[in-house]
């Protein structure tokens, strides 16, 4: 099994880091499309992994605070 950091460490997920994916472009602005997204550039497409990473940590940190 390969390991590389575009799978999914729990596939069953992969819908849902799907719908937060555009979630997060959608809050940004980003106009991220289904399918083929070559248009945009890299800074728009770093900008939605890297809130989406923010807002990963900032929920696991409340969760591990107990709230």
């Amino acid at each position: 099994m390969s390991n590389g950091s575009n799978n999914a460490v729990v596939p069953e997920a992969k819908s849902a880091l799907n719908r937060f994916k555009y979630e997060v472009a959608s809050e940004l602005g980003v106009p991220l499309t289904d399918g083929y997204n070559g248009n945009l550039t890299s800074k728009q497409n770093g900008s939605v992994g890297g809130y989406m990473v923010k807002k990963m940590i900032e929920a696991q940190e409340r969760q591990m605070a107990g709230k």
